[in-house]
């Protein structure tokens, strides 16, 4: 398969300027400046490319939504927070090929009319921060960015925002909240970004991978694009791959690969760690629903499931999933369903902005029955509380993070509500294994009369 985002990033060098426009780079920008707005615009719809921070949304379609009102800026803003668990492609792009980010930065920029963009930036991703401010000055000493770029009478300048670690800001519109130097809260919607956006002006937020994915797009047409992939997903996709494997890292994708390929084949993960076997994955980052190995190989109609939004979705959340972020968590036969769904539900009842009441107060009441429950302290009636906790958040938020923290408790009973059941019918074994004997005996007296 041919790469089109990772091809080039085994050239040693290749963050720097020179050895980047050596191997091709910026060619897509010179490109671009021959052509008018509109034209690029019809291109990347022509690709088809979706947006591939999570959502999926076609990004051609999303950039013609763009008010364009006189003598009123546009503005490009590059989501780089990245804070989902599991997911860390975009990193690797700003880490690696820094100069591929902004050359597609500068054509979207100039299809959208935008004359200053944002690289919004987890505060965790110091090093990277710096790794693209040094590649932005150097695009700017060599004429790509600021005033009449190339002599095309197109000026536009790039500037890194670093976060302070709130996963509630990778979420759009509290992204631009932060960016405008305010408390990161998501703003009810409409009106949306695309017409009233950073500070009160039309914008467009996309991700890292899918600026990045407008460079091959530039250079190679939106139909050839198109070709690759397969119905609507089209294109390369990269994938995050972590948990029991063999082989965690980046990879770039051709959606027509098979799931079962992409854990076992020795071109991507190498099959499951230490010999075991495959217990369940979630394909596309913590706020998707898991599956178990059997619904994750298999469609409902008993296909083998791709590597694709439409394959990963089949069946609805009953048998299905999405493709998310591409964080794909691989979760061996010795892991604890109950312990890893804690785990995800602590993390949101941590991150919960706290301005809905539903996803405020039913995120803490995930964790709490949870906890009880991986302790040995629950009861039967604690899976259906927690059945009806998730229910009352999903679709009740004003962004997705209360859906984000629903999903994964809703797929973990409906796939292993055996283990939930096992830790209520097992109390003093999961008090020891949690806490120890001897430690905890005192646990163990009052867990046995409750």
């Amino acid at each position: 398969m041919k790469k089109l985002l990772l091809d080039k990033v085994n050239v040693p060098g290749i963050k720097t300027f020179e050895v980047y426009r050596r191997e091709g780079g910026y060619r897509s920008v010179e490109k671009a400046l021959t052509m008018s707005p509109d034209a690029i615009v019809e291109e990347v719809k022509k690709s088809g490319l979706r947006g591939r921070g999570g959502a999926g949304f076609p990004t051609g379609l999303k950039w013609s939504f763009l008010a364009k009102p006189e003598g009123v800026p546009r503005y490009l803003v590059v989501n780089a927070d990245e804070s989902e668990p599991g997911t860390f492609k975009d990193r690797y792009l700003m880490e690696f090929l820094p100069h591929l980010l902004i050359e597609g930065i500068i054509c979207s920029s100039f299809a959208l009319g935008s004359n200053v963009s944002y690289i919004y930036i987890r505060g965790e991703y110091d090093w990277v921060s710096d790794i693209l401010d040094t590649a932005i000055g150097e695009a700017r000493q060599h004429g790509f960015l600021g005033k009449n770029i190339l002599g095309s009478g197109f000026d536009c300048e790039i500037y890194t925002h670093r976060g302070a670690g709130a996963y509630i800001c990778g979420e759009e519109t509290a992204l631009l909240e932060s960016l405008e130097g305010k408390r990161g809260l998501p703003r009810i919607k409409p009106p949306f970004p695309a017409i009233k956006g950073a500070w009160g002006c039309p914008t467009v937020v996309n991700n890292v991978e899918t600026i990045c994915a407008v460079v091959p797009i530039m250079n190679d047409g939106g139909e050839a694009y198109s070709k690759i992939g397969i119905g609507k997903s089209t294109g390369t996709k990269l994938i995050s791959a972590c948990g029991n494997i063999n082989k965690p890292g980046v990879y770039e994708i051709d959606m027509t690969v098979s799931v079962e390929d992409f854990i076992y084949s020795d071109e991507y993960c190498g099959g499951i760690a230490n010999g075991k076997r495959l217990k369940a994955c979630i394909p596309g980052g913590s706020s998707v629903p898991i599956l178990p190995a059997n619904l994750l190989l298999k469609t409902a109609k008993g296909e083998k499931r791709l590597m694709n939004y439409e394959s990963l979705s089949d069946g609805g959340f009953i048998t299905g999933s999405m493709m998310g972020s591409g964080g794909f968590e691989v979760l061996d036969e010795d892991q604890c369903i109950v312990r890893h769904t804690l785990t995800l539900a602590r993390f949101y009842h941590h991150e919960s902005c706290g301005q809905c009441s539903p996803c405020r107060e039913g995120t803490g009441w995930l964790d709490k029955i949870l906890t009880t429950i991986e302790n040995g302290k629950g009861q039967m009636k604690d899976i259906d509380l927690l059945w009806d906790v998730q229910k009352n958040i999903e679709g009740n938020t004003i962004c997705p993070l209360g859906d984000a923290a629903a999903w994964p408790v809703a797929a973990a009973i409906r796939h292993f509500r055996d283990e939930f059941e096992w830790h209520i019918t097992n109390r003093e074994e999961c008090l020891v294994r949690n806490f120890g004997l001897a430690h905890y005996a005192d646990e163990l007296k009052i867990a046995a009369t409750t």
